[in-house]
């Protein structure tokens, strides 16, 4: 009974031996805040410009067009009073057609813009992550956190990820 007893002892003691051992070591955690890797990246930077550059005449234009049809708008007013009724009347048909066109066309602007805007961030977005993965596995990380309400600067990664990102560069 003795020898039983003992034997359940060890066996007790050498099955809580690795879990003390693993409560001795410590985590490492990172954290990474993805708004500012999307943000300061040289990577994200450039799609920014990119986009500016694909979309900046279309919303010069848009802004061209409601100025004039802004003017138009204010001389119809002033014209109103002297105006016959059929001609105001279809001078404000001609505004009315005028924004509905401009809404139209702005929102096809916005729909574009935004369209591009995913199509490049996601492609900074995959690379973030390949290079976050890199970190977890090059430093031997046990949890890398993306976006968390609260972390601490200690943990915070998010300056070694855009570096090692600037660095890759267009690789």
């Amino acid at each position: 009974m003795k020898s039983t007893l003992l034997k359940s002892l060890a066996l007790a003691a050498m099955m809580t031996l690795p879990t003390a051992a693993l409560q001795a070591q410590e985590l490492k955690i990172g954290y990474v805040n993805s708004e500012r890797v999307l943000r300061e990246a040289n990577l994200a930077k450039a799609a920014q410009l990119k986009l500016e550059a694909e979309f900046g005449k279309r919303e010069k234009e848009l802004k061209d067009i409601e100025t004039r049809l802004r003017t138009a708008a204010e001389k119809l007013e002033k014209d109103a009073p002297t105006l016959a009724e059929s001609e105001r009347n279809r001078r404000q048909r001609d505004l009315v057609e005028q924004d509905r066109d401009l809404q139209r066309k702005r929102r096809e602007w916005q729909e574009d813009l935004t369209q591009r805007k995913n199509e490049e961030l996601s492609g900074v977005v995959d690379r973030a992550n390949r290079v976050i993965k890199q970190i977890f596995d090059n430093d031997k990380y046990d949890l890398i956190v993306q976006d968390a309400l609260h972390a601490s600067n200690r943990i915070d990664i998010t300056k070694k990820v855009i570096d090692l990102l600037n660095a890759q560069g267009g690789k």
